[in-house]
């Protein structure tokens, strides 16, 4: 049994379950004959509403619906997270290493505006992936590496569906068109996928370059911050979340004035980077060397 408060780890639970139960076809009011709870406490599950969530519930939902052993884990260990504005998600830390917290987040975005030393997730061509899943997981079996890149290229629907495609905003460190990520044709081919998609309506790519310094008299490191919609059908507004991922786990901001800070740091950098007209010609450009 566990007693939580209105944090980022209820939420991403309320919004598993609610996937997990649609996915099976079930209303909430089949589901809670199921489990033999009421509806209005599956209701208040999936909406991250609940002053009580107890790890039998969580169970039996997940089982009920056809959750696989990891899942259900991962569901519990959400469960147990602690009462914290600002949550520290270490890997392996009550939820497997193999199930992916922010990538369920990102699904529920209604925007993403990110700084990235690496070409993020969305962006990647499935060669970059590949390349640099197998660096982080070199003891995965091959199945285990191509699923994770499959996992990764399938969420990039987000951003080509036609109706609402999710608005990206990414300032690109320019130490990232130089690292070489596998090889030079994989740079070249990663290279010239960032600079045509940065020619669609809601996707914005700017190059911080070399010559701008440290903007920020510090190095921030790598953070997304996510904005959700406001309000429906009663469920209250989901409040923004910045992520800043590291290489033992990952921190998730939900603080109003760390959130601010944050917002801040990203519009400085976005007004010495490069517009999105030259970001493009910049990345052509080095496609164009990797080629060569």
């Amino acid at each position: 049994m566990a007693d939580i408060g209105s944090t980022l780890p209820r939420r991403q639970l309320g919004r598993y379950l609610r996937e997990l139960r649609q996915g099976a076809g079930l209303t909430i009011a089949e589901l809670a004959r199921r489990i033999e709870r009421g509806a209005t406490t599956v209701q208040r599950l999936e909406t991250g509403s609940a002053d009580r969530i107890r790890l039998w519930d969580i169970e039996a939902i997940s089982r009920v619906c056809g959750a696989d052993e990891t899942t259900i884990e991962a569901l519990k260990g959400l469960a147990q997270q602690g009462n914290s504005k600002n949550w520290w998600h270490q890997y392996g830390d009550l939820i497997p290493l193999n199930f992916d917290v922010y990538m369920g987040l990102e699904a529920g975005a209604r925007r993403l505006s990110a700084f990235q030393e690496l070409v993020p997730g969305l962006l990647q061509t499935p060669d970059y992936a590949r390349t640099l899943t197998r660096l982080a997981h070199p003891s995965e079996p091959d199945s285990e590496v191509a699923r994770r890149v499959e996992m990764r290229v399938r969420r990039q629907i987000l951003l080509t569906k036609r109706a609402e495609p999710l608005p990206v905003d990414v300032i690109l460190d320019e130490s990232a068109l130089h690292r070489v990520i596998g090889s030079r044709r994989v740079m070249e081919a990663q290279l010239r996928h960032l600079a045509d998609l940065g020619t669609r309506a809601n996707i914005e790519i700017r190059v911080l370059p070399f010559a701008a310094g440290v903007p920020l008299g510090d190095l921030a490191g790598p953070f997304i911050i996510l904005d959700f919609a406001g309000p429906t059908d009663g469920d209250p507004a989901e409040p923004p979340v910045v992520y800043a991922e590291g290489f033992t786990g990952d921190m998730y901001f939900e603080d109003a004035d760390l959130v601010e800070r944050y917002r801040s740091a990203y519009a400085h950098l976005r007004r010495v980077a490069l517009d999105p007209q030259d970001s493009r010609k910049l990345l052509r450009e080095k496609a164009r060397e990797f080629a060569g």
